[in-house]
């Protein structure tokens, strides 16, 4: 093709090595924090491409950086790694069939999402090196997305601090430019202390723990309906203080999870939420303590990038998806609601088309969506540094995320081919940045004019480290 990007060459290069990298970590699937071995996996490679590697970022060791090139504008390029509980799942299979007793698996693509990640940074350090010309692309290898919020930590200990521009990309039904809406969100613990007793012989002398969680979530419940549309609160028993009825629970453990769309809105309904918990605690006549467990901001849209990575996407037009894919999408889709498959058309702002079983398609920036939103570690990134994401079509349309759809789609054709089109659509943006110094201006003129209007402040307290499972 006469107009083709010479940068989606050098992706194709390693096609087989960054297919092959996304397969071992989704056969090694490790919740946040515990990725050791598809960490390691991602730390191999960034070496044998010729990386030079920094470990143990923010002082987590399954976060990695290699960092490629000299001088001139520093590119980040974000990945990640995690799996999920409870979605073990047969690779290639179009109905249920777990594989593995812990029961994780990669129902959110991530196996995808690094691999693509680095192999795009891999495509623009050779680049540079080809041409001579002076930038540095970093791949930062992101754990814990998934409830962790690694990033959160990285972006307050200034791991982001030099970076110009940052890109990254989620898999996903459909292809387009991130809408860049999301929820900040907290995860608070709230530990209530009370007194153990007798539940028959002595019930006035003990204080209920397990009464306070629960006069406490029904607090949170009927808050629901004095909060803005978008808010979302959500609760799990930690430790419901035991399994034996007839005693008095003197200490129980509830998660209250915490969302809004922007970080003035999470304070407020932190504070309302901690309100109750003190109320529950004096109504029940224990002690309450709280801990941070992680907390994530809002994403933010910068449109200059938002523009250059639409750009970059409509050259190089829709995943190449063939009949073999199609078929397989297919019987994918003979598992999903209609009601799943509408969502994925709200997104996109299109009229659902319930026969297509694969996004055909590059959507537009300026598209109506009223699709729902969630939360992600990458909103920190963008506050610290201007950022533009990608969805990129990797499964059939109306895969849900976290489902034993997304998990069984996760090493087929489709998804080896979405995850090299990302690849692809962020190396050509990163080239395009390095290229066009006008453009890192607007990006970073219009990153300096969000923070003015609304200052960032890190969700995470300081003195809070991140819940590394070896700690």
């Amino acid at each position: 093709m006469q107009n083709e990007n010479p940068i989606w060459s050098l992706v194709e290069n390693r096609r087989e090595a960054f297919t092959g990298l996304a397969d071992r970590v989704f056969d090694t699937p490790e919740l946040a924090y515990t990725e050791t071995r598809s960490c390691a996996a991602h730390t191999e490679m960034l070496r044998e491409q010729g990386f030079r590697v920094t470990e143990n970022l923010a002082g987590i060791p399954t976060a990695v950086m290699g960092e490629a090139g000299q001088g001139g504008p520093i590119i980040a390029i974000l990945g990640e790694y995690d799996a999920l509980p409870g979605l073990s799942q047969a690779p290639g299979m179009a109905e249920p069939q777990a594989i593995s007793e812990t029961g994780f698996g990669h129902g959110c693509g991530h196996n995808l999402l690094g691999s693509a990640a680095m192999s795009a940074a891999a495509a623009v350090k050779d680049w540079l090196e080809a041409e001579g010309i002076e930038g540095r692309v970093r791949y930062y290898g992101c754990p814990a997305e998934e409830g962790g919020a690694a990033k959160t930590y990285m972006v307050r200990d200034g791991l982001f601090d030099d970076v110009d521009i940052a890109i990254t990309w989620h898999p996903g039904s459909y292809s387009a430019v991130d809408d860049m809406r999301s929820l900040a969100n907290t995860r608070i613990d709230f530990t209530f202390t009370g007194k153990a007793a007798h539940a028959a012989g002595a019930p006035e002398l003990g204080r209920s723990a397990l009464d306070s969680v629960e006069l406490m979530n029904v607090g949170v419940n009927y808050m629901r309906e004095h909060m803005p549309d978008a808010a979302r609160v959500h609760y799990a028993y930690l430790d419901a203080g035991g399994i034996a009825p007839n005693v008095v629970q003197a200490k129980a453990t509830v998660r209250q999870l915490i969302r809004s769309p922007d970080l003035q809105g999470l304070q407020s309904l932190i504070e309302r939420v901690r309100a109750i918990a003190d109320g529950a605690a004096l109504m029940a006549g224990t002690r309450v303590e709280s801990r941070v467990f992680s907390a994530v901001s809002n994403l933010v849209e910068n449109r200059p990038l938002s523009e250059a990575m639409q750009a970059e996407f409509d050259a190089l037009g829709p995943v190449p998806f063939d009949e073999e894919d199609r078929a397989f999408a297919e019987k994918i889709r003979r598992t999903i609601s209609r009601e799943d498959i509408a969502d994925t058309f709200r997104s996109v702002g299109r009229k659902p088309d319930y026969e297509l079983p694969l996004c055909d398609f590059v959507a537009p920036l300026d598209r109506p969506m009223t699709g729902g939103m969630g939360s992600t570690d990458v909103g920190d990134v963008s506050w610290a540094v201007p950022l533009v994401q990608a969805r990129v079509a990797t499964c059939a349309v109306g895969t849900a995320l976290h489902s034993w759809q997304q998990t069984a789609q996760g090493k087929t054709p489709a998804a080896h081919k979405g995850m090299l089109h990302a690849a692809k659509v962020m190396a050509a943006t990163a080239r395009a940045a390095i290229l066009d110094r006008e453009l890192r201006d607007a990006a970073r003129a219009a990153h300096e004019a969000h923070l003015a209007a609304a200052p960032y402040s890190n969700p995470i307290p300081a003195e809070t480290r991140p819940p590394i499972a070896a700690e």
